[in-house]
């Protein structure tokens, strides 16, 4: 079969399935996308890169108020099209299936030029004005212009749902967004962990820390709290996380954090004019030389942070669930989780973590230090988080359930 994979970020999630659907000689796997930001190679899989947007489709964009989102998408998913009209027309290939994220438009016009091609569709998120990530706390109350914007946003994704012929979910928390009528389409299927990567250090103790690059040398049996995110902000709680560790640290002298990501905004509203980590260092009130932030790190580094860790902070609104959170539990890292129902689904507090409430600062910290106080019961509920992933999440499991599905769809 001839595969096509739509993404417009070279690899995504689908850096693993890809090469895995490739390894099979009856396969050609071609991957279309716009950019290879991070200069990845997979074995075997057919990289198709296509133009980035006009200046003057950027522009068009602009314009277009709350449906923005919509727009871009229509923009990407003619893109798309011209690349898979140019590998019909200049290297005679054609799909036989085709597999792509719905999020960013790059499925919407494949049925128009292949209108019998099965379409695998990746499902991330639906938008909801209320009970979900944008106000899910009472006190969080959608002004008019709030609830026009979110209920738009979804303009592409019921695009998406009417012509996709089935769809992957990675989690019941993300699953359950989507409209009733359209979720016996939708499989709740995650992409999977890599759990011979992710794993506790051989030795079967956790080591100390050494990061060359930055002069960071913490031996073995520092106390070392970590947190992961790829920017620093509301959505995964670093404001509460910052205060939760200033509480932390002013009581244990000895303990050091690292922080791996970007000062940037990924999900939520940016702020005007700083970062949430300038607002937490204008705030100051915790010791600079124990507080470590790292930035984005290659795999190697960060396999040894948190192989280090003796007590990793996941925080999230009701949104996507990271997979850092999975990789940490995969590590067997001790855990402090929030509240949330994208964790509560793959995290029972005391069994294979502790749960804290997302915006209480106090509660983060009384629970850290709840792992800190007692390594014995840590290391327990550290090894039961790795028995989850190993039972729920383990990659392989994942991408032949995803490889099922695909052939389930093809004639």
């Amino acid at each position: 079969m001839n595969i096509f994979i739509l993404h417009p970020s070279f690899p995504a999630q689908y850096l693993n399935l890809a090469p895995y659907l490739a390894s099979n000689p009856e396969n050609e796997v071609f991957f279309l996308s716009k950019e290879n930001s991070i200069n990845a190679q997979l074995k075997g899989v057919t990289l198709a890169l296509y133009p980035k947007p006009s200046e003057d489709a950027d522009k068009w964009i602009k314009t277009c108020g709350p449906l923005r989102p919509a727009a871009e998408a229509v923009v990407e998913g003619q893109a798309v099209l011209r690349a898979m009209e140019w590998l019909a027309k200049e290297k005679n290939v054609r799909p036989d299936v085709i597999i792509g994220h719905t999020g960013w438009g790059s499925t919407l016009y494949c049925k128009d030029m292949y209108p019998k091609v099965p379409i695998l569709g990746y499902f991330e998120w639906y938008y909801l004005v209320e009970d979900s990530d944008c106000y899910w706390w009472p006190d969080e109350i959608p002004q008019m212009g709030n609830r026009i914007s979110i209920r738009t946003r979804n303009a592409h994704h019921l695009m998406n749902l009417e012509l996709c012929d089935a769809g992957i979910a990675p989690t019941k928390w993300q699953y359950s967004q989507f409209p009733e009528e359209y979720k016996p389409k939708i499989h709740v299927i995650h992409e999977g962990i890599d759990t011979r990567f992710c794993s506790p250090d051989p030795s079967g103790k956790r080591p100390g820390l050494v990061l060359d690059d930055i002069k960071l040398n913490l031996p073995e049996g520092t106390e070392i709290i970590t947190y992961v995110a790829r920017g620093f902000e509301i959505y995964r709680g670093f404001p509460y996380f910052m205060d939760a560790i200033r509480h932390v640290l002013a009581r244990r002298p000895n303990t050091h954090v690292v922080v791996v990501g970007k000062d940037r905004i990924c999900y939520g509203a940016q702020l005007q004019g700083t970062t949430y980590l300038k607002e937490e260092e204008k705030k100051g009130g915790y010791p600079t030389d124990r507080v470590h932030f790292v930035g984005l790190r290659n795999r190697g580094d960060y396999q040894k942070i948190l192989r280090a860790s003796s007590c990793h902070v996941y925080l999230t609104r009701p949104f996507v669930l990271s997979w850092s959170f999975l990789e940490a539990m995969s590590f067997a890292c001790p855990m402090v989780g929030s509240k949330t129902p994208p964790v509560q689904e793959v995290m029972e507090d005391g069994v294979n973590g502790l749960l804290a409430e997302f915006r209480s600062p106090y509660h983060i910290a009384r629970k850290i230090e709840e792992q800190l106080d007692d390594p014995e019961r840590a290391k327990k509920l550290g090894a039961a988080a790795r028995e989850t992933i190993l039972e729920r999440f383990e990659l392989m499991k994942c991408m032949k359930a995803q490889e099922d599905l695909m052939y389930s769809l093809v004639r």
